[in-house]
């Protein structure tokens, strides 16, 4: 789905108030590098990459391969705002059980 700067600039400044919120609530993790890579990820979920929340495991899909770690809060606001799973989930970064391991 493409979207116009404007629209992607907002949800760029979304994702990163979810990572803020996710670390602060978890009482842990490192901001920098999940905020550093924002923008990036808000341009690839939300206008590259050819993905469906209604078919994940489409074979012809796109995949994003992350190697930072520490960055992978930001993946996780992007996932949930495009309704891979719900947000209420976000705040569960790092606790026992989560799938939101981080």
């Amino acid at each position: 789905m493409q979207r116009n700067i404007q629209e992607l600039k907002k949800l760029s400044n979304e994702l990163r108030f979810d990572v803020v919120d996710m670390i602060y609530k978890s009482k842990d993790g490192h901001p920098g590098p999940a905020l550093g890579i924002a923008d990036l990820v808000t341009a690839l979920y939300f206008s590259e990459m050819k993905i469906d929340p209604r078919d994940p495991y489409k074979p012809d899909r796109d995949r994003f391969i992350l190697s930072k770690g520490h960055a992978c809060p930001v993946v996780y606001a992007a996932l949930a705002k495009l309704d891979y799973f719900s947000d209420e989930l976000l705040p569960t970064l790092r606790t026992c059980d989560s799938i939101l391991q981080g």
